[in-house]
């Protein structure tokens, strides 16, 4: 074994005083720079592995701005928020336009006219005003118990009522205004009874109408009666006074 090494270790070696160098047409090529003498080119080796990554390059330069993109679609609706402070009272504005003008109202003033009164004599004359002499209420004066009848003062709507004792005779009474009868009334006399006649009515006055109570017919028809005990009786009073009315005017 260490013979066949000696003899390749002689064949590597260059002989003596071999020239080194390798001459090719035209001239010499000089050995590779640090080999050593008697060195011999071999054959090529096969290519290497490849290396592993470099690092990363260095950012480019920002290009152009794009362009805008199309609207998103809606996000859901956020929550409420705090209710902020209240900020400072602003000035005030100017005055706003007169509105248009109201209905009438009712007047604060309170209009009346009434009166109550009773028969005192059984003594009454057909076809003329009965006179209620009587007087239970009558604070305005607005009823005459010199002729028998009211005097309206005050426009508007009245109400009149009468309650009639009848005795002796027939009774045939009727509501006079302005001279026309506006309510009859009728009671036939039982024999040794009192019997009772009555009648009402609202009408509508203007200043100047009178109403009063009369016998119609002839004297047989005159059995009103009154005494001690027993009335017969004539009111009258006004519900509510004519709103287009004033005592000014």
């Amino acid at each position: 074994m260490l013979l066949v090494r000696a003899v390749l270790l002689l064949l590597v070696l260059p002989s003596r005083g071999q020239d080194t160098t390798t001459r090719e047409p035209g001239g010499l090529i000089p050995l590779p720079k640090g080999a050593c003498p008697g060195w011999m080119a071999g054959i090529p080796g096969h290519p290497g592995h490849n290396g592993i990554p470099g690092r990363d390059g260095r950012d480019g330069t920002p290009g152009e701005k794009g362009e805008k993109g199309d609207s998103g679609l809606a996000g859901p609706k956020g929550d409420s928020g705090e209710t902020g402070v209240t900020g400072v009272e602003g000035p005030r504005g100017f005055p706003g336009i007169p509105g248009r003008k109201g209905e009438p109202g009712e007047s604060a003033y309170v209009y009346r006219s009434a009166f109550s009164v009773g028969l005192e004599t059984r003594v009454t004359v057909p076809n003329v005003p009965i006179r209620f002499t009587k007087i239970f209420y009558n604070q305005q004066n607005h009823y005459d118990g010199s002729t028998g009848k009211f005097h309206c003062n005050i426009p508007g709507l009245y109400y009149f009522s009468y309650h009639i004792t009848v005795y002796l005779k027939d009774v045939k009474v009727s509501l006079y205004k302005k001279d026309k009868a506006v309510l009859f009334t009728y009671d036939q006399y039982q024999d040794k009874n009192l019997d009772q006649a009555s009648g009402s009515v609202l009408l509508y006055l203007e200043i100047g109408d009178q109403v009063w109570l009369q016998v119609y017919g002839d004297g047989e028809n005159n059995g009103l009666y009154a005494d001690n005990v027993n009335d017969s009786t004539f009111t009258g009073f006004l519900l509510y006074h004519d709103t287009n009315w004033s005592p000014l005017t």
